[in-house]
């Protein structure tokens, strides 16, 4: 792993289970998911839509190379929790931006996961049929 520099702003990501760890710099606008083009590892295009807000919001868009290292939950808890870790590594860039990142709602965590199965019943919150008689 690279170390942090000036240039360089990293930030951590959660969604559901997933967890994204990005690294933020001045570039291109070239976005590499798990060593992988952007259009590789998300293939549905409301994904990437999804995980390109906050830099549409700030006015970032191609001013910024993403490397993102992303692990569990499913793919759109990934590109969730990449678009909460690129919005977190965005306000450690220029911390004037939390204004604009708070009001899209990109800086809150979306903390609903699944909520566990309990013994004895159907499922989380299902339950067996009562029978009065």
């Amino acid at each position: 792993m690279t170390q942090p520099t000036a240039n360089r702003f990293m930030a951590t990501g959660r969604r559901k289970t997933a967890v994204a760890r990005v690294t933020l710099e001045p570039g291109s606008g070239s976005i590499v998911v798990n060593k992988r083009p952007l259009e590789d590892y998300f293939p549905r295009h409301d994904l990437r839509q999804m995980l390109q807000q906050p830099l549409e919001a700030v006015n970032g868009m191609g001013q910024f190379d993403l490397h993102v290292t992303v692990h569990g939950g499913g793919i759109a808890g990934q590109a969730g929790a990449t678009r909460h870790g690129l919005a977190r590594a965005l306000e450690k860039w220029n911390p004037e931006l939390r204004a604009a990142l708070k009001r899209g709602g990109f800086l809150t965590r979306d903390s609903r996961i699944k909520e566990r199965k309990k013994y004895g019943q159907k499922g989380a919150r299902a339950r067996f049929q009562f029978s009065k008689r």
